[in-house]
């Protein structure tokens, strides 16, 4: 150790003839052997000429003529470590130069024996060495800053090899990954001196993985960026992976390591692993990414054409996060339930033809909503609607056949009495067809007048015929307004009386006012030429058949609304004082004739 003393045993031999005539003279040199090569003289026997270096510090501790040239040096430093030779001077030219040497290492610190790799977990020995080399000082071993070391073991040992003794002090403890990086020292103090030697050294503890941390499971939004951090405790520092299940994203040999992901689809939702790797051990830690998204446009069924009492089942399929709930909807009403799932099936049981429309299913989360839809067509048998009837017109009875049914139902009038057939090829009834969706209307106009045959069957024989692809109907259609007609010919008469009196009493009281200015007595008005009063009658009723729009005896029907018109009948009229008819004539009950006149 610097600044204490070291002593180097020495002996050397020579040739057993030869006798010292003047005695014998040792030299020390230091890095050389040969005088001619001028190396630095440590000790000379005969003088006290040395190297600046060594003046005052070495000493002859042996006997030359017993062959024991051991010397000592006193303070040294570390600019004396090096080779020492001895050179023996018999005298004459007896000089002996000996090529063995000493190799003297001066240390500043004492030397702490490290293993090449300390492992976390198994027994660790550490070595602390002071030379003892110096007789007049004696070396003690303490180890510094083991307070924290778990169950810590000191042992000592005395070494001697190679003229060198050294002393030793061992530390046995196990290591902890707590323990990387923690200091520990050895001191070597000569007691009863100020020499104090002390050297530290920072413990390098390999260790496995110890903890991985990354960021807690979280939710993101679709087409949003998320940031995933990895760190992770171990010595060496560990290769960093960030895996999506099978798939290594990122790596890096770090303590962490931040995988970034821009623009997140739902395809990127799922368990991302973070693992670490430093050839002690290994270690993972996985999250959770949720990328929330408004539901995709559902999938269901394609439109389809199905025949009435056909069993459905339609499907609605779609993704969402949250999953979403599916709605069916028919023509914009509930049908169905509500459900919390990605697949809804609407099971529709012997389908009906109020089962044909749209049908539409809604899919719905707290991030939006989607729906798609298809079209369902019903086919069906015909079916006669109550609307189908005859009734009675001014021009005699017009008979009205509707029919429901998909495909529209063809229409065919058939008239039993005449056996005939009338459909839309026949031209001679007037036939009337119209179709608004699946209902088809036909229409016939017939110039019976309605009246009741004498055994009391019906005035008109119509039946309706109806038929498609599924089916064929036939019915008899009755005549529905006899009685309003009736009721319209007796309101008829009335009026017309009525109108024909009022136009007597006026041709009377412009009689009486003429008699009276010409101072004629009164007399009764007689009536010569009745046929001036029909024909004004017969004038007034053309003009109110133009009011109401009955002047042409057949007319298109546009719609259902125009099938029942208003009839205008005849009445009956009858004028006093007439002259009378063959066949025709009577007399009221004032005794006075009259003359019936019927307009038809």
């Amino acid at each position: 150790m610097t600044n204490s003393c070291v002593v180097i045993p020495c002996t050397f031999m020579y040739p057993s003839g030869i006798r010292p005539y003047r005695g014998i003279h040792g030299i020390w040199y230091f890095g050389q052997p040969y005088p001619q090569l001028f190396p630095p003289v440590v000790f000379k026997s005969r003088t006290d000429v040395v190297h600046e270096s060594y003046n005052g510090r070495t000493k002859l501790l042996g006997d030359l003529h017993q062959r024991n040239c051991t010397l000592l040096i006193n303070n040294i430093g570390t600019e004396h470590s090096g080779r020492y030779y001895f050179r023996a001077d018999l005298g004459g030219a007896n000089m002996y130069t000996f090529p063995d040497f000493s190799e003297l290492k001066v240390l500043e610190q004492p030397n702490i024996d490290v293993p090449e790799e300390i492992v976390s977990d198994e027994s660790l020995e550490l070595t602390c060495y002071a030379p003892d080399n110096c007789p007049d000082m004696t070396p003690e071993i303490q180890w510094m800053y083991t307070d924290y070391l778990p169950d810590p073991e000191f042992s000592s040992d005395y070494l001697e090899e190679s003229n060198t003794a050294v002393l030793s002090s061992t530390l046995t403890f196990t290591p902890r990954p707590m323990h990387n990086g923690q200091l520990l020292g050895c001191r070597v103090y000569y007691p009863n001196t100020t020499l104090v030697y002390e050297r530290l050294i920072s413990l390098d503890i390999k260790y496995a993985p110890r903890s991985v941390w990354v960021n807690v499971s979280s939710e993101v939004m679709e087409g949003s960026s998320v940031m995933l951090h990895c760190e992770v405790d171990s010595n060496p520092p560990s290769k960093i992976s960030w895996m999506f299940g099978d798939q290594e994203l990122l790596w890096d040999t770090a303590s962490n390591v931040s995988l970034s992901l821009d623009d997140v689809t739902p395809a990127q939702e799922g368990i991302y692993t973070c693992v670490g790797d430093n050839g002690y051990g290994i270690m993972n830690t996985s999250l959770y990414l949720a990328v929330k998204y408004p539901p995709r446009e559902p999938l269901v069924n394609d439109s389809m054409t199905v025949q009435e009492g056909t069993s459905l089942s339609l499907h609605c399929s779609t993704q969402g996060s949250p999953a979403p709930t599916l709605t069916w909807l028919k023509d914009g009403e509930l049908v169905g339930t509500i459900t919390a799932d990605e697949l809804s099936v609407l099971e529709i049981v012997e389908i009906t033809p109020q089962g044909d429309g749209q049908y539409r299913c809604l899919a719905e989360n707290e991030h939006g909503r989607a729906s798609s839809s298809l079209n369902i067509t019903v086919e069906y048998a015909p079916v006669l609607l109550e609307e189908s009837k005859c009734t009675v017109v001014r021009e005699g009875v017009q008979c009205v056949c509707m029919a429901t049914g998909n495909p529209e139902p063809t229409i065919e009038f058939y008239l039993p009495d005449q056996n005939i057939t009338i459909n839309e090829t026949d031209g001679r009834f007037n036939f009337y067809t119209h179709t608004d969706g699946h209902t088809s209307t036909g229409m016939i106009k017939l110039r019976e007048k309605g009246e009741r045959v004498n055994n009391g069957g019906p005035a008109v024989n119509v039946h309706c015929s109806i038929y498609n692809t599924y089916g064929r109907e036939s019915v008899l259609l009755e005549l529905q307004q006899e009685k309003k007609y009736m009721m319209a010919v007796i309101v008829g008469t009335i009026g017309g009386v009525a109108v024909i009196a009022f136009i007597i009493a006026a041709v009377r009281y412009v009689g009486h006012n003429n008699k009276k200015e010409n101072g004629n007595p009164r007399q009764d008005v007689v009536l010569e030429n009745p046929a001036l009063y029909y024909s004004a009658v017969k004038k007034d009723k053309q003009n109110l058949r133009k009011k109401v729009g009955e002047d042409g005896d057949y007319q298109h029907v546009g719609s259902l609304a125009e099938l029942e018109r208003q009839e205008l009948n005849y009445a009956a009229l009858e004028f006093i004082g007439a002259r009378s008819r063959e066949g025709a004539s009577g007399r009221g009950d004032d005794g006075s004739n009259y003359t019936e006149i019927k307009a038809k």
